[in-house]
C-alpha cells in the first residue's frame, strides 16, 4: 500500500493518455492526489477515448479525475486548458511536463518541420505550460513543476539531433525557472529517463532495441512505473528542498 502522501494536491499531466503519463497519472493518484490528464486530438488515435480510459482508472482510486484536450505548441489552449484545471480543482499544485514526441533522422537528412514539431511540442510546450501556471503556484506559494527530459540530453544520440536539444532545453529551463520561484516555495525538477518500454521504444528495429537493451549495465528496459515512482516522490513534501535537479532514471545506461 502506498502513502497517501499526495493527499489533498492536485496535477496535471501533459500527455497522460497513455505510457509515461498513463502511469504518472495512476502514481499520482495513487498518492492521494486529484489529476488532470491531458491529451491532444489525433486523426489516427482515439486519444481522448484513451485519456477517459485513464480517468475511469484514477475515480475506481477514490480520486477526482478530468480530461482536458489541448495541444501544448499553443499557449491561447494550455492557458485555457490550466484555468480549466484550476476551476474544478480549486488549484493546481502539480505540473509535470510529459508529453513529447519524436521525429528522429540524422542532421544531414532532418527536415526543417521536423526540428520545429519536435521543438514546439518537447520544448516549447513545456514553457508554455510552465508560463500558465506560474501566477497561480506564485500566489500561493506553493508548487511542483516536473519536466520528463531524457537520457539523450545528457549523452546524446544518433538521429535525434532535434530530440536532444528539445530535451537539453527542457534542462536548461528547469534549472533557470527553479532559481526564479524558489524564494515563492516552488520547486523545478527534471526527470532524464532511459530506455522506457513503451510503444515509441518498441517501435525501434528490432536488432537496433537489443543493442540497446545490451548496453544497459541493468539489462532491460525501465518500466513506465519507474518514473512515475520518481515523479510522485519529487512531488512530495519529502522532496520540498530539492530543485533545480536532474533525476536520471536510466538502469546505469548513462552515469
Amino acid at each position: 500500500m502506498i502513502e497517501r502522501s499526495l493527499e489533498g494536491k492536485s496535477a496535471l499531466i501533459t500527455g497522460a493518455s497513455r505510457g509515461i503519463g498513463k502511469a504518472i497519472a495512476l502514481r499520482l493518484a495513487e498518492g492521494g492526489c486529484d489529476v488532470a490528464i491531458n491529451y491532444v486530438a489525433d486523426a489516427n488515435r482515439d486519444n481522448a477515448a484513451e485519456a477517459e480510459d485513464v480517468a475511469r482508472e484514477v475515480e475506481a482510486m477514490g480520486r477526482q479525475a478530468m480530461t482536458v484536450e489541448a495541444d501544448v505548441t499553443n499557449l491561447e489552449a494550455v492557458e485555457t486548458m490550466v484555468q480549466a484545471v484550476i476551476d474544478r480543482f480549486g488549484a493546481l499544485d502539480i505540473l509535470v511536463n510529459n508529453a513529447g514526441i519524436t521525429r528522429d533522422s540524422t542532421l544531414k537528412r532532418l527536415a526543417k518541420e521536423d526540428w520545429d514539431s519536435v521543438i514546439g511540442v518537447n520544448l516549447t510546450g513545456s514553457f508554455h505550460c510552465a508560463r500558465a501556471v506560474i501566477d497561480s503556484m506564485r500566489e500561493r506559494r506553493s508548487g511542483r513543476i516536473i519536466s520528463i527530459a531524457s537520457v539523450v540530453a545528457l549523452s546524446g544520440n544518433i538521429g535525434q539531433t532535434n530530440y536532444g536539444a528539445s530535451k537539453a532545453g527542457i534542462i536548461g529551463l528547469t534549472k533557470s525557472l527553479a532559481r526564479e520561484v524558489a524564494r515563492r516555495g516552488i520547486t523545478v525538477n527534471a526527470i532524464a529517463p532511459g530506455f522506457i518500454d513503451t510503444e515509441m521504444v518498441r517501435a525501434m528495429p528490432e536488432e537496433a532495441l537489443e543493442q540497446t537493451i545490451a548496453g544497459i549495465p541493468m539489462g532491460c528496459l525501465g518500466q513506465p512505473e519507474d518514473i512515475a515512482a520518481a515523479v510522485a516522490f519529487l512531488a512530495s513534501d519529502e522532496a520540498r528542498y530539492i530543485t533545480g535537479h536532474v533525476l536520471s532514471v536510466n538502469g546505469g545506461l548513462y552515469m
